[in-house]
């Protein structure tokens, strides 16, 4: 019962409110919400209905001696948790209950919350770094940032909170900082970092390396075509040693420097881009297309779905830690969600069953 497990975790939050207060347990508020979110609910008064509607199958998981709370208390209570609490309470879990192949690549990126912007204060919107496992498909962990150019100063928190040993970690080129690429080597793990203006000096020596090389034609080269949706896209990657061209002197233990080419041919206009890639982990070029690929995916599989499925970006909650607190808990409903395999379906669909089918949310809670 992995969402059980999960619970067990809610033991260790420390409770917001005065002991001689409290009439509904934390475990139970925190259960109710995230029962409620894997249902499909976006919002306090979604989670009080949910609460009402489902007591008797509620009561198969906690107690709710007092029945399910109103939905103020429920934003009440959830807007206190401390979120630092409740994401070590979320790395764990998945700690437990996810195993990870060798060599799978983890990409770390961020996502506003755009309708968490609270007017009345000024509060800045808040970001969320996340990092996900692109062949299991599931958010390992996450952690709030005030603005995305403060990923740089969250993502070696992030990942002192995960396990890495014998992955690869995949970054945009926010993230390309020689900081975060020794976190990384003493987590035991290789990156594969993307290289852009930001880094100049090793950006323009990525470039005239293989200007260089393209002469002799020595770089290992792999290429595909893609047709879909009225687009033909052309991508080339190729790959060469770091050591020749004097680029690891800075770089924990820079192996692999790759480029990418992509030529398409959409609505009848013709785009070309370049990029550029670093990387610890000895690859071969179709290695480096595979996991490059293997980043987007938490685009695709993560954020795209954080709005299409649960609507992430229309919800206006903003009250306390409640925005950051609401975040960690559609990662545990889309994780639950993507690991009931017995429907197969969207995300959304599968949603929409567990609101009308007690038995399929079992499922859910307990995959």
């Amino acid at each position: 019962m992995s969402l059980n497990v999960l619970t067990k975790h809610f033991e260790l939050i420390e409770d917001p409110r005065q002991k001689i207060k409290v009439i509904y347990p934390l475990h139970d508020v925190l259960f109710l919400t995230v029962a409620a979110i894997i249902a499909g609910c976006e919002g306090w008064e979604d989670i009080e209905d949910f609460g009402h509607c489902k007591l008797e199958w509620l009561r198969q998981y906690a107690p709710f001696k007092h029945a399910t709370p109103v939905h103020d208390t429920i934003a009440r209570l959830v807007s206190r948790v401390n979120p630092d609490a409740l994401h070590k309470c979320f790395v764990q879990w998945m700690k437990e209950t996810e195993t990870l192949t060798d060599n799978q690549v983890i990409a770390i990126d961020g996502k506003t919350l755009r309708r968490s912007y609270d007017p009345s204060d000024r509060k800045s919107t808040i970001h969320m770094v996340s990092a996900f496992a692109s062949q299991n498909g599931v958010v390992m962990g996450q952690l709030k940032t005030d603005a995305k150019s403060n990923e740089i100063t969250a993502i070696p928190e992030l990942l002192d909170l995960l396990e890495l040993k014998g992955h690869l970690v995949t970054l945009d080129a926010m993230g390309c900082q020689t900081k975060i690429a020794k976190k990384i080597i003493e987590k035991e793990a290789n990156y594969l970092f993307s290289v852009k203006g930001n880094q100049g000096s090793l950006h323009q020596a990525i470039k005239e390396a293989f200007y260089t090389d393209s002469q002799n034609e020595r770089a290992a080269a792999y290429s595909y075509l893609e047709q879909q949706r009225g687009r033909t896209e052309y991508r080339k990657y190729d790959v060469l040693p770091a050591a020749p061209f004097h680029l690891t002197e800075k770089w924990s233990k820079l192996t692999t420097i790759g480029k990418a080419i992509y030529y398409r041919i959409e609505n009848g206009k013709e785009l070309i881009d370049t990029r550029y890639y670093i990387s610890s982990a000895q690859l071969s070029a179709e290695e480096l297309a595979n996991h490059v690929r293997s980043h987007w995916a938490v685009e695709n599989q993560l954020h795209w779905v954080l709005d299409v499925s649960f609507r992430e970006d229309n919800c206006p909650i903003n009250r306390g830690h409640a925005a950051e607190n609401f975040s960690t808990f559609r990662h545990v409903g889309l994780n639950q969600l993507k690991r009931e395999s017995t429907l197969k379906a969207s995300v959304r669909r599968k949603q929409r069953r567990a609101a009308m089918d007690t038995e399929y949310l079992d499922k859910v809670i307990r995959a």
